[in-house]
C-alpha cells in the first residue's frame, strides 16, 4: 500500500484548501522470483537483472526497452580499424551511491573480475576476447582483444558487465553499490527489496522517490494482489489465464511484448540415453508445442524450433524439422534401443511456464514411452542441481539473456553440448563485424543446433505485465531481464 509523503503543515493545508493532492511518487512492483543474492556479475540468475539492472547498477552500454544499444557510463568510443582496441571514454562526474568517484580504474577493476580465475561470472565466455584493460587517464579506459568481436559493445550492454567498485565488492551480495538513478535500501528476504531514488545521479534523475519490489511466486496471490491493489505493477505476471479479466477493468492495463526467453526443454546431452541424438530426436517430435503455448500459456508465446528470438531478422524458423509426431518419436526410440522407452528425471523451476509446462510434457513423453519423474524444486535447488551439478536428465527453463546462441560453444555448460565445429562457427562469428555475413552465420548456427536436437525447442516466452492504468514508462518488451524504472512515472 502507499503512504502519501510526510509534507510540512503549511504546505498540506494550503494543498487541502486549494482541493488538491500530492502526485503520487512511490512504486511497488511484483514479480515471481526472488534474487538468490544482488551481484550481477557473479550469477546466473536473472531475477538479480529484474531488480537491479539500469536502476543500481549500469555498464559502459545498456540496452534500451526497444533492444538498442545506447552508452551508458561510457559517453563515446573509438574502435580501431583492425576491431582490437575499444578506447572509451567515461562520463564525468559519476559517483557510486557510497560517494566514491567512478573512474577508469573501477572500469579495468570490473573487466578484469570478469576473465580472473576465480571469477564466478555467468556469462565470462562473452568476454574471453579482452585481452588487457588499460587505464589511460581517471576518464578514459583502453579495452584490447585478442581477435575481433562485432558483440563486444552488446556484450557490455549485459547486466553481468555492470560496473563495481573495489571498495564495496565485499558486501556486494547483500549491499549493492552502483552508480544507477535508485540507490538500494534495504531487503527483507522472502518479502521485498527497496530501493530509493539517487540525489547524486549523473543524468536525468528518477520520477519516482522510491521503489519496492515484491516477490510473490504463487500465481493465486499474484491475482488477488493485483486485483486488491496492493501492488501497482506486476511484472512477468505469472497467470495469462486471467490476463482477460485485468484487460476487462478500466483500473489496469496490460503490456504484452516480447521476449529474448527461448524456453526450452533442456536436455542432458552426455547423459545416457540422452547422448544419443535419436532420443534427444524422439523426445522433440513426442512434443506438441502448441499444446504447451495454449495449456500452459493460454496461447500466449511463439513456437520455435531452435534457440533463437523469431524477432530477430536473423532469424530461421526450424519447428518443422521438429514437429509433433508420436508415431516418429516411437519409430526413433526403437531405432535406438528403446523400443520400450525408459525412465529419465524432469526438474522444474518455479515459474508457471515449468511448472504447468511441464505437467503437459510429461504426459506427452509418456504417450511415447518414456516416463519422466518429475521434480518440483525452488531456483537456489535448481542452480545446484541442474545448473551446477549438471545432475538432471531433462528440465524445463526459459533463457532470458539476449542473443544467447554462444551457450551452445561452451561444453562445459549444463546442458553439456560439445560439438566442435558449432564451436568454431561461434569463433568465426564473434571475429566478424559484417552484417550479411553475422545473419548467414547466425542463420548456420539454428541449422546445427536444430539439426543435432540438443534441446527441446518449446516457444518464445512473452512479456506479460499487468500495471495500474496510471502507470507510464515501463518496458512493453524485454530485450533483457529488466524493470527499468528509471523513466517511470504516474500520469498527473
Amino acid at each position: 500500500m502507499f503512504h502519501l509523503r510526510t509534507i510540512l503543515l503549511g504546505a498540506s493545508t494550503a494543498a487541502l484548501m486549494a482541493g488538491t493532492a500530492m502526485a503520487k511518487d512511490d512504486l511497488t512492483l511484483a514479480m515471481q522470483l526472488e534474487p538468490p543474492h544482488l551481484d550481477p556479475t557473479s550469477a546466473a540468475a536473472g531475477a538479480i537483472d529484474s531488480v537491479l539492472y539500469s536502476n543500481v547498477f549500469e555498464g559502459l552500454t545498456r540496452f534500451m526497452g526497444d533492444g538498442s544499444v545506447v552508452p551508458g557510463l561510457a559517453e563515446s568510443w573509438e574502435i580501431s580499424d583492425d576491431g582490437l582496441t575499444y578506447t572509451f571514454k567515461l562520463r564525468s562526474g559519476v559517483t557510486f551511491h557510497d560517494g566514491t568517484t567512478m573512474d577508469a580504474e573501477d572500469v579495468k577493476f570490473s573487466l578484469d573480475r570478469i576473465n580472473a580465475e576465480d571469477s564466478a561470472n555467468a556469462q565470462k565466455a562473452l568476454y574471453s576476447a579482452i585481452s588487457g584493460v588499460t587505464v589511460i587517464d581517471p576518464m578514459t579506459v583502453e579495452i584490447t582483444l585478442s581477435e575481433p568481436n562485432g558483440n563486444m559493445l552488446f556484450n557490455l550492454a549485459w547486466g553481468d558487465a555492470v560496473i563495481v567498485a573495489p571498495e564495496s565488492i565485499e558486501n556486494i551480495k547483500q549491499q549493492p553499490i552502483g552508480t544507477g538513478a535508485f540507490k538500494f535500501d534495504s531487503w527483507s528476504q522472502g518479502d521485498k527489496i527497496e530501493i530509493s531514488r539517487n540525489p547524486d545521479y549523473w543524468g536525468t534523475p528518477a520520477v519516482l522517490s522510491k521503489a519496492t519490489f515484491k516477490f510473490i511466486s504463487d500465481p493465486t496471490a499474484a491475482f488477488a494482489a493485483m486485483m486488491a491493489e496492493d501492488v501497482d505493477v506486476f511484472s512477468g505476471f505469472p497467470a495469462p489465464e486471467n490476463l482477460p479479466q485485468f484487460e476487462a477493468d478500466p483500473r489496469f492495463q496490460v503490456l504484452i511484448g516480447s521476449t529474448e526467453g527461448e524456453t526450452i526443454l533442456s536436455t542432458n546431452n552426455k547423459m545416457p540415453p540422452f547422448d544419443n541424438v535419436k532420443v534427444r530426436a524422439a523426445v522433440a517430435h513426442a512434443i506438441d508445442r502448441q499444446a504447451i503455448v495454449d495449456g500452459a500459456m493460454f496461447g500466449y508465446g511463439t513456437p520455435i524450433g531452435t534457440h533463437f528470438a523469431p524477432h530477430n531478422p536473423a532469424y530461421v524458423d526450424h519447428t518443422g524439422m521438429s514437429n509433433y509426431d508420436p508415431e516418429r518419436a516411437k519409430a526413433l526410440l526403437a531405432e535406438a534401443g528403446f523400443p520400450d522407452g525408459f525412465e529419465t528425471t524432469l526438474h522444474l523451476p518455479p515459474p508457471s511456464y515449468a511448472r504447468r509446462g511441464g505437467e503437459i510434457i510429461a504426459a506427452q513423453l509418456a504417450a511415447v514411452g518414456i516416463k519422466a519423474e518429475i521434480s518440483n524444486v525452488e531456483w537456489a535447488q535448481w542452480l545446484e542441481t541442474v545448473f551446477k551439478g549438471k545432475n538432471f536428465g531433462l528440465t524445463i527453463v526459459s533463457h532470458t539473456e539476449p542473443m544467447d546462441i554462444g551457450i551452445y560453444a561452451n561444453p562445459d555448460y549444463y546442458f553439456q553440448y560439445d560439438n566442435p565445429a558449432f564451436q568454431e562457427l561461434m569463433t568465426k562469428l564473434n571475429s566478424t563485424t559484417d552484417p550479411d555475413m553475422r545473419t548467414s552465420m547466425l542463420g548456420e548456427a539454428q541449422n546445427i543446433i536444430s539439426n543435432d536436437y540438443v534441446n527441446g525447442y518449446l516457444f518464445q516466452l512473452a512479456a506479460m505485465s499487468v500495471a495500474k492504468a496510471g502507470v507510464q514508462g515501463l518496458w512493453a518488451n524485454a530485450p533483457t531481464q529488466a524493470n527499468d524504472l528509471t523513466a517511470v512515472s504516474w500520469a498527473e
